[in-house]
This record gives structure tokens, C-alpha cells and sequence, in this order.
């Protein structure tokens, strides 16, 4: 009886306290708007309303200091229409947005002007948004004439024809790109026709609505069902901004891809790493001991560089908007060992702790050495189990190159990738640069970057 006693007094001192919280938060509201600190009067009394809606006491404060936070803004809206009028109609934006989220507390009174003066500046700053449109189509910028209308419709809906003006600008604004062919250094034409393909592919994605504004990346029907044979690999800079403009590109991406150089080297890694050897003593406790064992990993490591050489072209009058050479590099490396492994693979360790806690420099030095040899990401164990798990005449298979290229060692390989296909690999992923040129592009007016207008344009 008494243990249900007492829990009945608990739950109604939480209730009380439950009712409570709301009017005290309300009684800090009044507090905090008597101070002059509107806006935490404001916070206070909303908080109160969220935990009890009908709290009668949180009702007031949230209407008083809706009150005065309303005459405070109107008056600084009217102070400030006298110096800027733009600013002005942006806080006429905010204080609508601050009575409409207040709705569910309270109503925000306003001045019986407000509705008017309200109209006034928005009216004043469509107006003023509109007429810099206009004169932004007159001077040939439809990218910022479409920006201007669409900030009339901001402030006005449906102000005068600005909703049909944007949509006329947008489609002057439409930025479409033509990604080409490569040039190739080499012999292999395809070698640029795959980097071309792959960068026009990652750049439509990533370009697509609405990550830009404008730009539009052709598809490769629309560019090479104009081009010769010939031209695929071998495109001159003036075949390709008059093609790209006989595709209906605004912009063309025109460029070329090699030499490729490359560098071959053997590495070796010759030292004693650790096994761990477990047995049982006569007493028949469990006896673990460490044995140093002679290993011997031998590393074949292969560097290639290949330069990208790209440049933005206006179909115009071939102006070039951007212009960029992107050195490219990746690191192919094999590595092979004649030792066998004896027993689990776990019981072996590059390092064992007891070496490491009675000599930690010679520890560090066979980790550095290991790491330089066969490379960052590899570890004994991958090593050796690789060793007794893939057979000893295992060769390349380009299937392989997307490891390769993200930085694995091969313990199976008796041959590195090709040089070729290494460099076409990096300049294929090399394509960063041209985005983010292309997205600093995509805002901007040709006339803005130089480019002349045509003779019926001007």
C-alpha cells in the first residue's frame, strides 16, 4: 500500500511539474521582454507554446512579444526603404516568412498601412529587377537577364511578362557542350577517342540538372556522326570549334592526350620476419614462442606519366574560354616471393611485439624498408597468402587495371600492366579539372568573357 502510494505522489508531482514548466518559461518571456531582449522573449514564449498549446500565460507572452518584434521590424523596414530600397523589400521578405512560421502561435499584428507600403516595395524592387533583365537581354546577357526576371517573381508573382521574358533568356542562356576526341600522341588512335568518351560521359553526369544552371554536355551522336575517320584521332583546334558549332554547341572541348614516359625499377625487400610457434610443455601449459624467419620479396614497380592538354573553345569566333595542361601519374607494382609458407598465415608478423619492445628501432626499420618496397597498402600476410593460394604463372589481364589503379600490389604477377594501359587509365580519370572549369563557366555570358557577336547580333 505504501510502495502505491508513493508512486501515485511521484506521478503527480512529474504532472505538476509537467504544468508547470510552460508558465515558468512564459514568466521568463515577460521577464526577458520587459529587459528589451525581444527576440529571446519571442524563443521562450514559442517554447512553452510547443510543450502546451493552450497555456494561457504562454498565449500572452508569445502575443506581446510577437507585438513588438512586429513594430520593430516595420519600423526599421520604413528607415531603411529611405537609403536602400532593394534591402528594404528583402526584410519585407523576412518579416512575411516570420509571420507566417508565427501563425501557429499567434497572430503577428501589423500597421492597417502595412499591406500597402508592404506592396509598394515589393512592387519597387520586381520593377527594379525587371528593368535590369531588360537591359541585360539588350547587352546579349541572357544568363544574367534570366537571374534579374527570375528575382521579379521572387517579390511579385506574375509581375508584368517577367515569368515569359525568363523563359525566353533561359533558352538563350542553354550552354551545350561538345566534349571531342583527343589527339593522341601515339599511334593508337583509340588511345584519345577513350579518354573523349569517358570525359564527356562523368562530365554529362555531372553537369546534369541541377547541378549547373546551363550547361548541357552533348552526346557523342550529335558530334562524331559529323566527323571523318580521319578526324577522330587528328582533330586541327579550327575543325574542332566549327564542328562543335555545326553540332549546335555553344562551347567545344577540344584537346590531346601523351607522350606517355615511363620508368621501370626492382625493388627488393631481404630480411627476417616472425612466426609465431605455439606447443605444449610437459606440464602442459601452452608455450608461445617467436622465430625469426628468412624472407626474401622482390618488387617490380612500374611509373607512368602521360599529360592531358585540354582548352574550352566558344563556337562563336573559337575564343578560348579555358585553357589547362593536367599532368597525370599512377604507380603499377608486382610483387613475388620464392618462400613457402609453413601453417597459418595468422601466425606470421612482419614484426613481432616481443622484437618490437626489445629493439624499436630495428622494428621501425623493417616497416619503412617493407613499406617502400611493397608499397603502403600491402601486409605480409596478403603476401603469403597469395603466394600459396595463386599459382606461380599467372600474367596480366587488364580486367586487373582498376586495382592496380587504386593503389594494390599483385603477389601473382610475373608481368606489369603496360605502360599503355597504365597512362590511359590516369588520363581517363583525369577529367576534374574540366569540370570545375566548366562550372565556373556555366553563370557566365559570353559577351562577359570576350567573345565578339556576330554581325546580326550586334
Amino acid at each position: 500500500m505504501f510502495r502505491r502510494m508513493l508512486s501515485a505522489s511521484l506521478l503527480l508531482v512529474t504532472v505538476v511539474a509537467g504544468c508547470a514548466g510552460p508558465s515558468k518559461l512564459a514568466q521568463r518571456s515577460e521577464q526577458k521582454l520587459a529587459g528589451g531582449d525581444i527576440w529571446r522573449a519571442w524563443q521562450l514564449a514559442t517554447r512553452a507554446l510547443e510543450r502546451e498549446p493552450m497555456n494561457p500565460r504562454a498565449k500572452q507572452a508569445a502575443a506581446s512579444a510577437g507585438a513588438v518584434i512586429s513594430d520593430d521590424w516595420q519600423r526599421r523596414i520604413h528607415a531603411l526603404a529611405q537609403v536602400d530600397s532593394l534591402r528594404a523589400a528583402e526584410q519585407v521578405l523576412e518579416f512575411a516568412d516570420f509571420r507566417a512560421n508565427a501563425a501557429k502561435y499567434t497572430t503577428v499584428p501589423v500597421a492597417p498601412a502595412w499591406a500597402a507600403d508592404e506592396l509598394a516595395l515589393r512592387r519597387a524592387a520586381a520593377n527594379e529587377y525587371y528593368q535590369q533583365g531588360r537591359k541585360a537581354l539588350s547587352a546579349h546577357r541572357p544568363k544574367a537577364a534570366f537571374a534579374r526576371f527570375h528575382e521579379c517573381e521572387r517579390f511579385l508573382v506574375g509581375y508584368r511578362d517577367a515569368t515569359r521574358l525568363a523563359e525566353g533568356a533561359y533558352q538563350k542562356a542553354l550552354t551545350r557542350v561538345a566534349v571531342l576526341s583527343f589527339a593522341s600522341a601515339g599511334r593508337d588512335d583509340n588511345f584519345g577517342r577513350e579518354v573523349g568518351d569517358q570525359w564527356r560521359d562523368v562530365l554529362a553526369d555531372a553537369l546534369a540538372p541541377p547541378r549547373s544552371s546551363f550547361t548541357r554536355v552533348l552526346g557523342a551522336e550529335a558530334v562524331e556522326k559529323r566527323m571523318t575517320v580521319a578526324q577522330l584521332g587528328h582533330l586541327s583546334r579550327d575543325e574542332a570549334w566549327r564542328l562543335g558549332r555545326k553540332s549546335g554547341a555553344e562551347r567545344v572541348v577540344w584537346g590531346s592526350v601523351g607522350p606517355v614516359s615511363s620508368e621501370t625499377k626492382l625493388e627488393i625487400f631481404r630480411d627476417k620476419v616472425s612466426r609465431r610457434i605455439v606447443h605444449k610443455a610437459p606440464d602442459g601449459q601452452t608455450i608461445v614462442s617467436w622465430v625469426e624467419i628468412p624472407i626474401e620479396v622482390v618488387a617490380r614497380v612500374r611509373d607512368v606519366q602521360v599529360d592531358v592538354d585540354y582548352e574550352v573553345i566558344s563556337t562563336r569566333d573559337g575564343t578560348s574560354l579555358a585553357h589547362t595542361r593536367v599532368p597525370r601519374s599512377t604507380r603499377a607494382r608486382v610483387v613475388w616471393t620464392s618462400y613457402a609458407p609453413e601453417g597459418e598465415i595468422s601466425n606470421y608478423a612482419l614484426v613481432s611485439e616481443a622484437l618490437r619492445a626489445a629493439d624499436p628501432e630495428r622494428a621501425k626499420a623493417i616497416e619503412s624498408r617493407w613499406k617502400s618496397v611493397c608499397g603502403e597498402g600491402t601486409t605480409l600476410a596478403q603476401v603469403l597468402a597469395a603466394r600459396r593460394e595463386v599459382r606461380s604463372d599467372s600474367g596480366y589481364h587488364r580486367e586487373a587495371l582498376g586495382r592496380f589503379m587504386a593503389g594494390a600490389a599483385f603477389v601473382f604477377l610475373q608481368e606489369l600492366p603496360p605502360a599503355q594501359d597504365l597512362a590511359l587509365a590516369a588520363a581517363k580519370s583525369g577529367w576534374q579539372p574540366l569540370l570545375d572549369d566548366l562550372a565556373r563557366l556555366d553563370t557566365l555570358d559570353d559577351v562577359d568573357l570576350g567573345v565578339s557577336l556576330s554581325a546580326d547580333e550586334r
